[in-house]
């Protein structure tokens, strides 16, 4: 469907450097997902990929082919973005053909096209319909339609779920996901949301200050992290940090360790601390704790679990899991 290499991107705005030498391959058939930060530069290198921002230079490559100054319209691409985007003056089957229309392709092509992406999204009901009689999540789905049944090279969504509530951000996230699956299509996705990140990516390229700290799989970014960054970044509730020298560790500035990686008690452990605030989620309970030897730091534990704030307990890591990290922030294997 589409390959994308990325070779040395870089885009300026006068002095300020927003993408800096970015290098990149998604094979065909990936689906690869930039998080990081606002501002770190995520939606800038997507716009970039599609046309829609001039590179100050580097090459994008798509398909084997350099396709670096090649207009948008003919690069073999399709976007979704997260504000829909939809004529509201165009019923939901005019506005999905719209782009085929003014391609020129006949009718009876975008007849079949646009009747076999709405069965996919379950639109059918709503062909007739105008976006203004259409929930915010079915108006993503006409979005995501057009893109559909422009049948491109490479799919490309920026922050598509972010103007949705919740519940239909797990309900889209898992049409995007089987979307991707039955049309084994390459896709590229912007998101700040790591939940989106790890339960939809094959890999997940980690983006901070226009540089790429780390490309992986979700549980090699979430058990592998390469630096701090890294580490902080992927994973909720954050990964608690403490300075190597306070827990006796003379090789580690750093010494990290996930909240789900704790175990308190009442009786005895390896950190003694008081309790500060407790969240009780049903599946989890969190408990944020304040430590004489290593500061404030979270555990998450599973179900349902009875402490109160000001309570003394004493905090316990698994030393499996464990994460080190040096002078320079990055992680000793």
């Amino acid at each position: 469907m589409g390959s994308l290499q990325l070779k040395s991107i870089r885009k300026a705005y006068g002095t300020h450097e927003v993408l800096k030498g970015i290098d990149l391959e998604v094979k065909d058939g990936e689906f690869v997902i930039f998080v990081g930060p606002s501002g770190c530069g995520k939606s800038t290198l997507l716009r970039s990929i599609a046309g829609l921002e001039d590179v100050t230079s580097g090459a994008v490559i798509i398909n084997g082919k350099e396709e670096t100054l090649t207009p948008p319209a003919k690069r073999g691409i399709a976007m979704v973005f997260q504000s829909y985007a939809l004529y509201p003056h165009l019923t939901v089957k005019d506005n999905m053909g719209l782009g085929l229309k003014q391609a020129g392709t006949a009718r009876d092509e975008i007849e079949k096209r646009v009747t076999r992406a709405s069965s996919m999204l379950s639109l059918e009901q709503y062909l007739a319909r105008r976006p203004s009689e259409l929930s915010g999540g079915q108006r993503q789905r006409v979005a995501i339609g057009r893109a559909i049944v422009r049948e491109p090279e490479l799919f490309l969504f920026d922050e598509p779920l972010s103007n949705l509530d919740a519940a239909l951000r797990v309900q889209t996230r898992l049409e995007i996901a089987r979307l991707h699956r039955s049309l084994k299509a390459t896709m590229i996705y912007v998101t700040h949301d790591q939940v989106e990140a790890m339960t939809l990516a094959d890999k997940i390229v980690v983006l901070n200050a226009g540089a790429i700290e780390q490309i992986g799989s979700p549980m090699q970014l979430y058990n592998r992290p390469a630096n701090v960054f890294v580490a902080g970044f992927i994973g909720s509730p954050q990964m608690n940090f403490i300075p190597g020298d306070r827990v006796g560790d003379g090789q580690a500035k750093t010494v990290g360790i996930r909240p789900e990686h704790l175990t308190l008690s009442r009786d005895s452990g390896t950190w003694k601390a008081k309790t500060v605030h407790v969240e009780h989620l049903g599946a989890d309970t969190i408990v944020y704790l304040e430590s004489e030897q290593c500061g404030l730091i979270t555990a998450r534990l599973f179900g349902e679990h009875k402490y109160e704030p000001d309570e003394i307990v004493y905090a316990t890591p698994d030393g499996t899991h464990i994460h080190r990290f040096d002078a320079n922030d990055k992680a000793i294997r």
